[in-house]
C-alpha cells in the first residue's frame, strides 16, 4: 500500500450540485508527487519469464451539454436515454453498461485463474455526468476493481483532461487547470490512495501539440501533477532526425524543447498505428506481441510492449466482441504459461518499473519529439534559441511547405478541431482569457478560504472547462455548436456576477 499523508480528509464529490475540480490543490499535489513504486509490490509477473508485453487501454467519454429541463448541464448519456428514438441514440443502455462491465468482467476472470489486464480512461464529464444521473451502480462497479485490493493488480486507471480537451488548442493556462481538475474529481470518488497509484496519462482523441511552447507547457504540467509517463500515437511523433520510430515497441523519451531552449522530457509509452476500436475490441495487441522477442535498451535485454487505446463503448465491434475476445485472450494465455510468461498483459507502470527495477535507464530509451518539429530546429541555431527565432523558422516552413501546421497530430489526420470552428474557438479563448484575468490575481492573495474553494471559482472554472470539450468541435456546425455558444454565454454571465 501506498504511503502518503495520513492527516488528509475524504473529499466531498459534489459541492452545491457542481463536480469537485478546485479547491485542494496543495492536498492533490502532496498524494501524487511521489517516487514509490505502484505495481512492483504486488505484480505476479518476473520480467525474466516474459518475452514480450501487451498494454491495452479503454477511453470512455460523454459531453456535458446545456440540454435538461430548463437547459440545466446534463450528460450527453443522459439525453441519450432521454431521447431513444434520435440517431443513435438507442444505445444508450449499452453505452452505459460499457462504462461499467470491467467492474464484472476483471474478477471474474481472476475467480478463473486468469491473469488479467486493463488500463481505463474516464474523462471528468463522464464521471460527472454518471452521478448526475444517479448511475452510482456504475461508479460501484468501478470502485470495486480501484479499491479492492484483490483486484489492484490488475487495474491501472490513466489520468487525462477533465473536460476531453483536445490539447493543441486548448488555452495553455488552462492545460494544468484540467489535469489537476481531474485528479480533484478521481480522488473524491475513489479515494486518496487510488489518486496515488495514477502515473500515466491518456490525451484525448490522443492529440499531442507540436507547437514547442505548447508541447513544453503540457509536459511541465504532466510532471508537476506527478505523471510518470503518457501514451502518444505512432504518427504523432518522429525522431529528432524527423524520422519514422523504428523502435515501436519500446518505451520513448518525448523531448520537449520551447523557444526559450529550455528542455523537459517524459516518458512514452507508443499507441501503434491502426483502426483503435477494433484492434482493442479484438484483442489485437496480444496476438501482434506473440510475433516479437526481447531487444535491447542500454545494456538490457527487455520484453518489447504493444501498447493500444480504443473507444470502451463506441461501435458495434466493442459493444458486441469485446467481452468475448477479452475472456479468450486471457484464457489462452492461462494455457500458455499460466498467464504469467512467455506473451503477457500488463499495465502501463506495472511494464515500466518492472524494466527500470531490471536496470533500464529512462535517457536510454530511444528519444522522440512531435512529428514536424525537427523542421524547426534544424532551422534554429541552439545558441540562438529566443522566441522570434522560432517563430520566424514557423513562418518560413509555412510559406514553404503548405501541409506544416502547428495544430498538433492525433489518432486520425483526416479531422481536425481547429479548421471551420472559429465560432467556437474565439469564444473558448476569450472566457478563458477573463477567466484568468479575473482570478489569477486573486490566487496571490491570502485569504482563509483558498479562491479555488469558492463556489464562484468552481462554477466559473467548470463552463470554461467544458466550453473547451472536443465534441464541440468534431460534429461540424449545428447543434453541436450551438451547445457551445451557450455554455459561453452563460460563462460570460457568470464573470459579472461578483
Amino acid at each position: 500500500m501506498l504511503s502518503f499523508p495520513t492527516t488528509l480528509s475524504s473529499l466531498p464529490e459534489i459541492i452545491d450540485g457542481l463536480p469537485n475540480i478546485s479547491g485542494w490543490e496543495t492536498e492533490v499535489l502532496s498524494v501524487v508527487n511521489h517516487d514509490q513504486p505502484v505495481f512492483l509490490p504486488t505484480t505476479n509477473i518476473r520480467l525474466e519469464d516474459v518475452n514480450a508485453v501487451f498494454a491495452i487501454a479503454l477511453h470512455m467519454h460523454q459531453p456535458t451539454i446545456p440540454a435538461g429541463n430548463g437547459g440545466t448541464l446534463i450528460s450527453n448519456l443522459q439525453y441519450m436515454f432521454e431521447h431513444p428514438h434520435e440517431g443513435d441514440n438507442h444505445n444508450a443502455d449499452p453505452f452505459a453498461y460499457c462504462y461499467s462491465r470491467m467492474g464484472d468482467l476483471i474478477p471474474e476472470l481472476v475467480s478463473q485463474g486468469c491473469n488479467p489486464r486493463v488500463m481505463l480512461d474516464y474523462s471528468g464529464n463522464l464521471l460527472w455526468g454518471l452521478r448526475q444521473m444517479g448511475r452510482g451502480d456504475v461508479l460501484d462497479n468501478l470502485k470495486r476493481i480501484t479499491c479492492d485490493r484483490n483486484y489492484q493488480p490488475y487495474v491501472e486507471w490513466l489520468g487525462t483532461m477533465w473536460g476531453h480537451a483536445v490539447i493543441p488548442s486548448t488555452p495553455i493556462a488552462d492545460i494544468k487547470l484540467h489535469i489537476i481538475a481531474w485528479q480533484h474529481h478521481f480522488a473524491a470518488i475513489f479515494g486518496w490512495e487510488a489518486l496515488a497509484r495514477v502515473k500515466g496519462f491518456s490525451p484525448p482523441e490522443m492529440h499531442l501539440p507540436n507547437h514547442p511552447d505548447a508541447l513544453f507547457e503540457f509536459v511541465k504540467a504532466l510532471k508537476e501533477c506527478g505523471y510518470r509517463w503518457l501514451l502518444v500515437q505512432e504518427h504523432s511523433v518522429e525522431t529528432l532526425t524527423g524520422q519514422s520510430l523504428t523502435h515501436r515497441h519500446l518505451p520513448h523519451r518525448l523531448i520537449a524543447r520551447n523557444s526559450q531552449g529550455e528542455t523537459i522530457s517524459i516518458t512514452a509509452l507508443i499507441k501503434t498505428q491502426g483502426s483503435d476500436t477494433k484492434l482493442v475490441a479484438q484483442m489485437q495487441p496480444y496476438y501482434e506481441a506473440k510475433t516479437l522477442s526481447k531487444q535491447q535498451i542500454g545494456s538490457v535485454f527487455v520484453p518489447p510492449i504493444v501498447s493500444q487505446i480504443g473507444d470502451g463503448e463506441n461501435g458495434g465491434v466493442m459493444m458486441n466482441e469485446f467481452p468475448s475476445a477479452f475472456k479468450q485472450a486471457w484464457w489462452d494465455m492461462v494455457n500458455n504459461g499460466g498467464g504469467k510468461s512467455g506473451v503477457v498483459g500488463m499495465c502501463g507502470t506495472e511494464y515500466l518499473e518492472l524494466i527500470e527495477a531490471a536496470g533500464c535507464k529512462p535517457e536510454n530509451y530511444p528519444a522522440c519529439q512531435p512529428v514536424g518539429q525537427h523542421q524547426i530546429w534544424e532551422r534554429v541555431s541552439p545558441d540562438n534559441c529566443q522566441p522570434e527565432a522560432v517563430e520566424n523558422a514557423i513562418q518560413e516552413l509555412k510559406q514553404i511547405n503548405s501541409n506544416f501546421h502547428l495544430d498538433g497530430a492525433s489518432w486520425t489526420n483526416h479531422i481536425s478541431w481547429v479548421k471551420g470552428y472559429e465560432n467556437v474557438l474565439s469564444p473558448m479563448y476569450q472566457l478563458s482569457s477573463s477567466f484568468h484575468q479575473k482570478f489569477d490575481q486573486l490566487q496571490q492573495t491570502d485569504s482563509t478560504e483558498p479562491i479555488t474553494r469558492q463556489s464562484h471559482y468552481r462554477n466559473l472554472l467548470l463552463h470554461n472547462l467544458l466550453l473547451q470539450t472536443s465534441c464541440f468541435r468534431y460534429w461540424g456546425q449545428g447543434a453541436w455548436t450551438d451547445h457551445a455558444r451557450e455554455i459561453y454565454k452563460r460563462g460570460e454571465n457568470l464573470l459579472h456576477i461578483n
